[in-house]
């Protein structure tokens, strides 16, 4: 079945996040994504300002992250990146989750931890997706960051940060969507680098994906479908 692109495009969440991109690579990337009207942009919160002045008007978000990439900072860290991402006109953020207190079994402060993000932005109007960095953890782990995520009202449930020991997969994708309730939506990174990939995740109920390829994705889209963006 023909899909159209532009829904593929609104599924990306196109990643600038390489420590080495320089502030070229940050601008183009940021324009590349309006010309495919893709989803969101998630830049390195240094360049989320300007991010977002390139953005304004178009339907691409400005996207940033929180507690990146290892999860460790304090909760008041996390907080004060999430006012800074905020007030540079950040509308969805991407915030790692203390990855030694989820494997640690200290469901309490990861509660918090994620509970003072999640308020600020949706005080705020804007939207959090929750990195778990599954790589690192068992699905016990997963599950119950599910759940707690769900009880919060987080927006997005995330696999990876990219930058871990791998990322997404299918197996971890239909477990986070299985056990989060219908309003958390699931996010893929890491590892979606083709179209053939977003199109199984997108099966799995999938909603967005983190991708540095989305060009190549969306170019072999409107091709294989003879569609145009």
């Amino acid at each position: 079945m023909d899909i159209p692109v532009s829904d593929l495009a609104k599924m990306i969440d196109h990643s600038l996040l390489a420590p080495t991109l320089t502030r070229d690579d940050l601008e183009s990337g940021c324009r590349l994504a309006v010309d495919y009207d893709v989803a969101s942009v998630c830049i390195l919160p240094h360049y989320l300002k300007r991010c977002a002045e390139i953005l304004k008007g178009s339907t691409v978000k400005a996207s940033t992250t929180i507690g990146f990439p290892h999860g460790g900072h304090t909760p008041a860290t996390k907080l004060a990146e999430t006012k800074q991402a905020l007030a540079d006109g950040g509308e969805e953020l991407d915030m790692v989750v203390n990855i030694s207190r989820v494997l640690s079994g200290d469901w309490d402060y990861v509660r918090k931890d994620l509970q003072a993000v999640v308020d600020a932005a949706h005080g705020a109007g804007q939207k959090v997706k929750v990195i778990f960095e599954n790589c690192y953890l068992q699905d016990e782990h997963k599950i119950r960051l599910c759940q707690i995520c769900g009880e919060l009202g987080a927006d997005w449930v995330k696999t990876s940060t990219g930058f871990g020991a791998s990322g997404a997969t299918l197996e971890d994708l239909a477990l986070m969507r299985k056990h989060s309730p219908p309003k958390v939506q699931v996010k893929a990174a890491g590892g979606v680098r083709d179209l053939d990939m977003l199109l199984k995740v997108r099966a799995l109920g999938v909603t967005r994906v983190g991708a540095r390829s989305t060009k190549d994705i969306l170019d072999e889209a409107a091709r294989r479908f003879s569609a145009r963006l």
